[in-house]
């Protein structure tokens, strides 16, 4: 019975461990596309530049939010982290989704 415990709790930390290192890496993606569309931004027109540089401090304050709550998973423990996890799944997929919208925008 107790080896069972351990193995359940030894997958649950394997699990977060490859949810987090995920999230990580999704987030070091969407850094790049945002620094793309800074650069893309900076060479904008005046009148253009100030919808884009809008648009990038949202996205940026996004990015800041799910970087907070990846830190929340990480210091949850095992048991809590998949109650964390709804909420980053719900941040990440609305910045998933804004980045998606600004790049086909600012095309």
């Amino acid at each position: 019975m107790f080896v069972n415990f351990f193995i359940a709790q030894e997958n649950a930390m394997s699990m977060k461990q490859a949810y987090e290192k995920k999230l990580r890496a999704q987030l070091n993606e969407w850094s790049a596309d945002i620094d793309k569309l800074k650069a893309k931004a900076d060479k904008a027109e005046a009148e253009v530049q100030i919808e884009y540089y809008k648009k990038i401090d949202e996205l940026r304050t996004m990015q800041r939010d799910v970087a907070h709550q990846l830190t929340e998973l990480r210091e949850s423990s095992d048991d809590a982290w998949e109650d964390v996890k709804a909420g980053i799944n719900s941040a990440w997929d609305s910045l998933d989704r804004a980045l998606k919208s600004a790049v086909n925008r600012f095309k």
